[in-house]
């Protein structure tokens, strides 16, 4: 086994997304990770099919459930409850995002599980929270992650539509925040020997994702105000087309210091002295008038030749907008790390890295996303195995 969690023994019962991206980053950093699904398996299992791939392709699935161990359990039932109890009270940690009530139901809530097994780390990710008139509501990412902690607003141009969010956005970072904060209590198990029930909520992520805009609301009353390229007040911080149809994205946001080279790259170094574009007020008040001039410019040359120019000056900061081919072809991408070979039989399938590095406890993926009950008879001879007598 690699990585920091080497040693470390987790049992999921995650549904869709968040939950198994929790126990899947848990995977990833070396954790033991024993994945409970009913007999149905995990919804998504279906995830392929929804796409229109093969019956046995489904790179969602595989991304978030690699390196795993695949247990089914049938939880309507007493021996299947008592097979998952047992799992569970033998492990440093359960995950899960199966709502509360159904939780309570099943006798997994952290009160029942603590009070058998208190160095239990209990993880959970709720749709909104363990409090309050709607804590017991179903919810997806695009519900109260996207739409519901002002995402989907906050993105939308005046006059336009809201934009549709990419799948996974609000599960993956959940997910993330769920596997932070499980470390972290293993750190405090570690220091007082009791674990403890560490939960986060998609509603509370999204709120945490935009509190750059909530906290200033918080402060002053007033929303920051939602983009329009055509009139951005920074015009050096904004996105423009070059001539192949390529866009790219300008961030220059301290104008002292990303304007100049911005000038002389275009080839505009008078506007350095033109009294309209003096200082950042005066550029924001004749904002359309310098959009418009840069628009010009930088249709006359494709993205390889601005690409050149900007290599030139060091203070201008940019970033070309990317398609997934282009990530996917890009040496840096690869060159951080963010592709991983996961071993498939003989062979080895790409898939995306998770987005964390340890220098003294590398992590590697040890196998794909287990096929449903796979190690269903193996886990279970291991249980009747540690309960017979010695």
């Amino acid at each position: 086994m690699t990585g920091p969690l080497a040693g470390i023994s987790v049992v999921e019962l995650g549904v869709w997304v968040a939950g198994p991206a929790t126990g899947g980053l848990l995977a990833d950093w070396g954790a033991e990770v024993i994945k409970i699904e009913p007999p149905g398996g995990d919804p998504a299992r279906t995830f392929g099919r929804m796409l229109g791939l093969g019956p046995d392709v489904n790179p969602p699935f595989d991304m978030d459930n690699r390196s795993k161990r695949s247990v089914v359990l049938d939880l309507s039932t007493a021996e299947g409850r008592a097979a998952a109890n047992q799992l569970i009270c033998e492990a440093d940690v359960f995950v899960t995002n199966v709502r509360p009530a159904a939780l309570r139901r099943l006798e997994l809530d952290f009160d029942t599980l603590a009070a058998r097994h208190p160095r239990l780390v209990y993880g959970l990710i709720t749709g909104y929270g363990l409090t309050g008139p709607d804590a017991d509501d179903a919810a997806y990412d695009v519900a109260a992650f996207w739409a519901r902690a002002g995402l989907a607003h906050l993105l939308t141009r005046p006059g336009e539509t809201p934009p549709f969010q990419r799948g996974g956005m609000g599960d993956h970072a959940a997910g993330m925040t769920l596997a932070a904060g499980v470390c972290a209590a293993l750190v405090a198990r570690g220091r007082t020997g009791a674990g403890q029930l560490v939960a986060t909520s998609l509603y509370r992520q999204g709120g945490y994702t935009v509190s750059f805009d909530m906290n200033t609301f918080l402060a002053t009353g007033r929303p920051i105000a939602i983009g329009r390229r055509e009139s951005m007040g920074n015009p050096a911080m904004n996105n423009y087309t070059a001539a192949d149809g390529r866009r790219f994205w300008l961030v220059g946001l301290d104008g002292e210091r990303h304007w100049p080279p911005l000038c002389r790259a275009v080839g505009r170094p008078d506007w350095l002295t033109d009294p309209r574009f003096a200082g950042p007020r005066e550029r924001a008040r004749h904002a359309a008038v310098l959009i418009t001039a840069l628009d010009e410019i930088f249709a006359t040359k494709p993205m390889a030749d601005w690409a050149t120019i900007f290599a030139d000056e060091p203070d201008l900061f940019w970033s070309p907008i990317n398609s997934l081919e282009d990530i996917v072809g890009d040496d840096q991408f690869h060159a951080a790390g963010g592709i991983v070979y996961v071993p498939d039989g003989d062979g080895t399938v790409p898939m995306v890295a998770s987005p964390v590095d340890f220098s003294a406890t590398p992590w590697a993926p040890r196998g794909p996303a287990p096929r449903l009950g796979e190690h269903t008879e193996e886990v279970l001879a291991e249980l009747s195995a540690r309960r017979s007598p010695r």
